[in-house]
């Protein structure tokens, strides 16, 4: 299903991106891994099953980077059929308490860059009759949570960016979804914990404890709800925000 399908995955230097490229991987598929650590992205490279895969160094902070990111993906390999968009950044704060750099820091990495790279992986998908885009939303998008004006905006906007852009390509055989994690057990989730004030085992526990089942989510929980909606398993999915979440917002 993924053989030789060419496939851009952000923040795929740990994590979420860093597990999704292992999974795409290990069906056929070759990744182009994206994000700031070099030596990071040049190990995981290595150790992917396969062949084909490369690491591409950019700073989605900045809106250049999109376009540039793109075309050198598209040099290389010659296309892009699957684009994930993980790279994200959980900035804690009240509004009160956000600063301007804050603000612009998490709405650059987390809505700005899934706009910017959208806009110009899209019209590559039309010339191909078809694509698809998966984002990494948060369930902190669907309702509100404590301390996190920014990320819940900024994850909020990602959502409706989605159903927008499903509705607008869907025939032109573009599929567009998002996944929505609950506390999923990352390094982004240990320094949340320290953001909080807590051990970083406290934290875990807390979390999880508000799952219905009270675990935290894996990388591969959500990796695997990814590789779902890319595939063609999901052919008739346009617009959906699906939740990985162990239940908590039921």
């Amino acid at each position: 299903m993924f053989e030789n399908k060419i496939v851009l995955i952000t923040g795929g230097t740990s994590g979420i991106g860093e597990k999704t490229a292992e999974i795409l991987a290990s069906k056929g598929a070759k990744i182009a891994v994206t994000g700031r650590n070099s030596v990071k992205g040049d190990e995981i490279i290595k150790r992917l099953p396969g062949t084909g895969h490369l690491y591409v160094c950019s700073n989605l902070r900045n809106r250049q980077e999109a376009q540039s990111l793109i075309t050198r993906v598209i040099e290389i390999t010659g296309t892009i059929d699957i684009l994930v968009n993980s790279a994200g950044v959980a900035l804690h704060g009240t509004v009160p308490q956000t600063t301007d750099e804050a603000w612009e820091n998490t709405m650059s990495v987390n809505l700005n860059a899934i706009f910017y790279l959208c806009r110009a992986v899209i019209p590559l998908m039309i010339q191909n009759e078809g694509g698809i885009i998966v984002n990494v939303a948060s369930t902190w998008g669907l309702v509100g949570a404590e301390n996190s004006a920014a990320y819940c905006a900024s994850k909020g906007a990602v959502i409706q960016l989605t159903r927008s852009m499903a509705i607008d390509h869907a025939k032109e055989k573009i599929r567009i979804n998002a996944v929505c994690p609950g506390a999923v057990d990352t390094p982004m989730l240990a320094a949340e914990a320290t953001a909080f004030g807590l051990d970083i085992a406290d934290g875990k526990r807390l979390w999880a404890s508000d799952a219905a089942n009270n675990t935290l989510a894996s990388t591969e929980d959500v990796a695997s709800a990814i590789l779902f909606l890319a595939s063609d398993n999901a052919k008739h999915i346009h617009g959906i925000t699906l939740p990985v979440d162990g239940g908590s917002i039921a």
